[in-house]
């Protein structure tokens, strides 16, 4: 238990111990999450210099509120998403002020409960084209199976189209641009893009291969001028009814596609894969998701209003995110002079709050780095005590993800699908380590022995 003392005012906040100079800047170099995990042992509010770039982390879910809501208008994105344009352009994810709140006026429509049960047909029907193709016995990365899914879902929820062969140029073009994010905060971080390097190279040209096929999926959609169910004829039909009643332009269209299609491939795909590998070391939890799809379901692929029905379902996967958060953590960077928790904040300090410190906190947490869905229950001791902020997978205030139901139905139906029919096992002989880039992957993959369930 944290000891948190009232702090003199108008001070910087303290700083973790450093047992030789440079090394928050090695540690960050080599893993974020570490140098994050370090800083938090040092308090609520904590503070490292990076070069001449300060940084400060909070772990107090009051201050985190603060800052992500309350004066969030205080605050821009920070370094890291900026970054990230370089691929997402000005989309929803990386967008400010103004023009943020009229891309998520002209995109919220595409999201409402109407559109959601249509999406969950393609989800339904995906999943179980994955789960008829696994075979008894097979060893496999189910990382790149769950990114096979969640890419095919996204694109046929999307663009109504079938990207399944231009996969690996989306795939290539987010794997760069995750590694372009793990030297953002370094000293000089921001010209890393403009190096001929090998790599940097091949990011600007799977950029320009993904654009290519985004563009002319639009022009397409221009071109036929029908609604085929899908969040592109949404957004191309879109008008801003509070404002000048204009539509997205085709730079505008592609920056939110492309912002979407990462969000809702990317992040479920990694919230699947760390949930195979818990439900893989937790028997009895497995157990009773098979008791929960098999009395439910009874073979059928499961629909839009089976959602209320597959309650330990949701609480499986609310479980692994709250251990392995695929949104790990939450940049900001603030824009002016100002005071968080009694400390002294300069006008360009990047402050962050760790999904994946907070999920953890033994404060918050009994037994934090237990697997348990039952604490998700509805009847879960201490669950109304708990600080708001003590769990916040989807981020919060008026930049939370515009696409969190979407993600909850897409990993609640595809999971209850396959777990209809089959149990992973992890590899032993394969390594399980966290990559915290822009999401928490599995850093090797995961590596798993599909079994076929005997009913």
């Amino acid at each position: 238990m944290l000891t948190v003392l009232t702090p003199p005012r108008h001070r910087r906040p303290p700083k973790p111990s450093s047992p030789y100079p440079g090394h928050f800047l090695v540690t960050l170099a080599k893993n974020k999450l570490q140098l994050f995990i370090e800083m938090a042992r040092a308090g609520d509010v904590s503070f490292v210099r990076i070069g001449p770039q300060p940084l400060v982390l909070l772990t107090d879910p009051d201050l985190i509120q603060q800052v992500l809501v309350t004066d969030q208008k205080s605050f821009t994105k920070g370094r890291a998403l900026e970054r990230t344009k370089t691929l997402l352009g000005n989309g929803l994810l990386t967008s400010e002020g103004s023009f943020h709140l009229r891309q998520r006026r002209l995109a919220q429509p595409a999201f409402h409960k109407q559109r959601i049960h249509s999406y969950s047909v393609v989800m339904g029907d995906e999943s179980a084209k994955v789960r008829d193709s696994w075979r008894d016995g097979a060893t496999m990365d189910v990382h790149e199976e769950m990114m096979r899914l969640t890419l095919t879902i996204a694109g046929k929820t999307l663009f109504d189209a079938n990207v399944r062969e231009e996969a690996h140029v989306v795939d290539e073009a987010m794997a760069l641009s995750l590694k372009m994010f793990q030297y953002t905060v370094l000293p000089a971080g921001a010209v890393l893009e403009y190096i001929p390097i090998g790599w940097i190279g091949r990011l600007h040209r799977a950029r320009a291969r993904m654009d290519a096929l985004i563009y002319q999926l639009i022009e397409d959609r221009r071109r036929s001028g029908t609604d085929r169910g899908d969040l592109l004829s949404m957004l191309v039909a879109a008008r801003d009814s509070e404002g000048d009643h204009s539509g997205m332009t085709d730079e505008q269209l592609r920056d939110e596609i492309v912002t979407l299609l990462m969000a809702g491939h990317e992040t479920t795909a990694v919230a699947m894969s760390w949930t195979w590998y818990l439900l893989s070391q937790n028997p009895d939890a497995e157990r009773q998701l098979h008791e929960e799809v098999d009395g439910v379901l009874g073979g059928r692929t499961p629909t839009f209003d089976d959602m209320p029905r597959l309650p330990y379902t949701r609480q499986v996967i609310a479980e692994a995110m709250r251990l392995y958060p695929p949104a790990w953590i939450v940049e900001r960077q603030a824009t002016h002079d100002m005071e968080i928790g009694g400390y002294r904040i300069k006008g360009g300090t990047l402050v962050y709050a760790s999904q994946y410190l907070m999920h953890r906190d033994p404060r918050y947490w009994t037994n934090p780095e237990q697997f348990d869905p039952s604490r998700w229950a509805p009847d879960a001791p201490g669950a109304a005590e708990r600080p708001k902020f003590a769990y916040f997978p989807f981020g919060a205030g008026t930049r939370i993800c515009i696409g969190e139901q979407f993600a909850w139905m897409e990993a609640v139906l595809a999971l209850a699908t396959l777990a209809q029919r089959w149990t992973l096992r992890h590899d032993p002989t394969h390594m399980v380590e966290m990559e915290p880039l822009v999401t928490l992957r599995p850093k090797h993959g995961m590596r798993m022995h599909v079994i076929e369930r005997k009913h």
